[in-house]
This record gives structure tokens, C-alpha cells and sequence, in this order.
């Protein structure tokens, strides 16, 4: 798979950081629980430090490798990969609907509206690529529809590159949110999407090489689904026998998030998953 115009590490890291440093997120976190926090976070750190007896040269690497990954626009894809499923995985507790995953860091809000039967913006190359049509409802913890439920819906194009942060690609490519039906149901046709690799030509694709690790991702769709009174759900749905989807470099795939397209008399890839929204 290859494209002719190939977005970098920086240009990806960077219009990652610019969106999140536009969102000026707050938390209400107490100085004690920050204090806690800290100390627990630091403490594990020089354990580590302790336990390996790591060196200067090794101490000095690690502080340009930090600064690296600033100037390079690549603490949202780094915290994405390696800690955000530690952090979904709290949330997690407190819910019985559909499992979440992680969002990433290639989420963009007020994609175009579309009806409950639609098909997502793509390219005429896109148009080449195998056919999925997903299906399903929205529903509650008893099982009723919501009405006029939400389902954003964004994912890669088959060389693996997001819309909005590839400058080849046009805006809202692969991406919309699905206003489903008075039942809460939606189909929705998009391109059946491919394993991908995260960024390599930066800090952290040296972070993975230097320890033999790879840098792939399994197909996936990204998704958060949310209707009136009830809790959002983010989540990704990944595809049965998918390459890479046992060695996720970012720990995200779960079991209920598995896929197993059946191909239609239509040549198409056909699918139906079903999301459960927790009452807010």
C-alpha cells in the first residue's frame, strides 16, 4: 500500500497536539489527590530506575528522548499507544453497557451529519477498496431504541492515514456522524479498513524499534455512540482473524469488540453490532 504523498511523524504529531491544546481540557482534581498522584507515579519510576540500574548515558538518552517527543508534536500519539487503555480501563468499571475503548488521537468533533442509511464520505480510490456495511441499534440497558441515537463514526483509509491529519486527504474523509432512526437503528456502508502502522519516523517509532517491538495496529473502526440521558460510550471495533489483532502495540482489543463480516450476495462485507448506553 502506498500513497504519493506521505505524511510524516511531525506534520501527524503536530496537528494531533494543536487539536488537543485547542480543547484546554480541565479536571477537577484535588492538590491531595494530585500530591498522591505524583508520588506514586514518580516512586514507580525510580523503582524502575533502581531495579535495572539504569546509567547516565542511559538517564541522558532518556531526557533528549523527552525532549524529542515535545518538539516533535508526539506526547498525544505516545500517551494514546501506551497508557490511554490503562485509563479507558477505569472508566470501564462503572459500566454495564457496550466495552469502550481507546479514542486515540485522531478524533475530530462536528463531523457532517448523516442520515441512519448512509455512506461515509471517501475518495474514488476509496471506492475501490472492499465494502463494509455496518449495521446495528442503539439501545438502552432493557433493550428499548433511542431515538435519533448518534454514532461517530471515523477510521483510516487503506494506507492508514486519518483525515485531518494527512495533507493528501480531504477534510471529513472516513469520518461522519450517523443520526440513527426512530428505533435507534443505522446502516452505514464505509471501506472495509486495513492494519496500519503508528507513525515510525519519529521519537516514538524509536522508542518501539529500540526495544525489537513493531509498531502495527489491527483494523479497526473508532466510534462513540451517545444518545439524550445516557453515558457516551468510545469505543473500536476491531475484525475476527485480523493480522496484529492478538499484539495490539496499543493494548486496546478486547473480545467484545470483534467483528466477523459475512460477505453478501452483493460482493459487499456485511456486519451488525449493537451498542448498550448506560444511563447518564
Amino acid at each position: 500500500m502506498t500513497t504519493t504523498e506521505s505524511p510524516t511523524a511531525a506534520g501527524s504529531g503536530s496537528a494531533a497536539t494543536d487539536k488537543f491544546k485547542a480543547e484546554r481540557v480541565t479536571a477537577d482534581t484535588s492538590p491531595e489527590r494530585l500530591a498522591a498522584i505524583a508520588k506514586d507515579a514518580l516512586g514507580a519510576l525510580n523503582d524502575v530506575i533502581l531495579k535495572h540500574g539504569v546509567t547516565y548515558p542511559e538517564y541522558r538518552v532518556f531526557k533528549q528522548w523527552l525532549i524529542d517527543v515535545g518538539e516533535g508534536g508526539e506526547w498525544p500519539l505516545f500517551l494514546d499507544v501506551f497508557i490511554e487503555h490503562s485509563v479507558e480501563e477505569v472508566l470501564a468499571r462503572s459500566r454495564k453497557g457496550t466495552k469502550g475503548s481507546i479514542e486515540g488521537p485522531y478524533y475530530i468533533e462536528n463531523s457532517p451529519e448523516l442520515p441512519s442509511k448512509c455512506t461515509l464520505p471517501m475518495r474514488p480510490e476509496d471506492e475501490k477498496i472492499t465494502p463494509l456495511v455496518f449495521s446495528g441499534q442503539v439501545t438502552d440497558l432493557d433493550g428499548n431504541g433511542l431515538a435519533g441515537a448518534k454514532v461517530e463514526l471515523w477510521h483510516a483509509d487503506n494506507d492508514g492515514y486519518y483525515s485531518q491529519f494527512a495533507p493528501h486527504l480531504p477534510e471529513w474523509n472516513l469520518r461522519g456522524t450517523i443520526i440513527a432512526d426512530e428505533e435507534g437503528r443505522y446502516e452505514i456502508t464505509t471501506i472495509q479498513p486495513a492494519p496500519y502502522q503508528i507513525p515510525t519516523d519519529g521519537p516514538t517509532g524509536q522508542f518501539i524499534e529500540a526495544q525489537n517491538g513493531h509498531p502495527w495496529r489491527p483494523a479497526h473502526l473508532h466510534l462513540i455512540v451517545s444518545a439524550p440521558g445516557k453515558e457516551s460510550v468510545t469505543t473500536q471495533l476491531y475484525f475476527k482473524g485480523g493480522e496484529w489483532i492478538d499484539s495490539d502495540v496499543a493494548s486496546a482489543t478486547k473480545p467484545e469488540l470483534i467483528l466477523d463480516p459475512k460477505t453478501g450476495d452483493d460482493g459487499k462485507n456485511h456486519v451488525t453490532y449493537n451498542f448498550v448506553l448506560d444511563p447518564a
